[in-house]
């Protein structure tokens, strides 16, 4: 049986780090394992309590199906002025009046420069206590992406890089 695991990243930037790390977690994932990537960040409206009920706006509809129909949630996000850039932080809004999330393992990858990237930690796992979501810390990590060691595919080459991403996407999988 496939397990999914859905990717989130925290930037809108084409072709930014996170998403590159995650492309890579796609295409590292062990076998049993179906990591998806979502895109539908920069298609969330503003978050607003008056409409988070039914009907839900369609974009926000399809994030909470996405999440429900995931086995867990692996996150890779930015940091912008020490903390969740701002369209990330409106997608985490939208999962705090749902059910889908609360008790699913999720984990992150910090791809942060070294000495950056904890606001933005320290603030998913804040937010992520609100929604109920259940942190598995033995799968979160933090990886350095060296841009130059891209392979063919345009993914991160190192193999060391793509072990501890298939490692963490497995020990999200296996929680108990």
């Amino acid at each position: 049986m496939t397990s999914v695991i859905l990717l989130l990243s925290g930037s809108m930037r084409s072709g930014s780090s996170n998403e590159l790390v995650l492309r890579t977690a796609r295409a590292a994932a062990p076998e049993g394992i179906r990591a998806v990537l979502y895109e539908g960040l920069g298609s969330l409206p503003h978050f607003n309590p008056d409409d988070d009920g039914d009907p839900l706006p369609a974009p926000v509809a399809e994030l909470r199906a996405a999440i429900d129909g995931a086995a867990a949630v692996l996150v890779c996000t930015p940091e912008y002025a020490g903390t969740l850039p701002g369209s990330f932080k409106n997608l985490l809004d939208w999962t705090v009046g749902g059910t889908e999330i609360g008790d699913k393992p999720v984990a992150w990858v910090n791809a942060a420069a070294p000495g950056r990237g904890e606001g933005a930690t320290a603030t998913l796992r804040s937010v992520l206590g609100y929604t109920g979501a259940a942190v598995v810390e033995e799968a979160c990590v933090r990886l350095q992406v060296d841009r130059g060691s891209l392979d063919e595919d345009g993914l991160i080459g190192d193999p060391a890089v793509r072990e501890q991403l298939a490692k963490s996407l497995a020990l999200l999988i296996r929680r108990p």
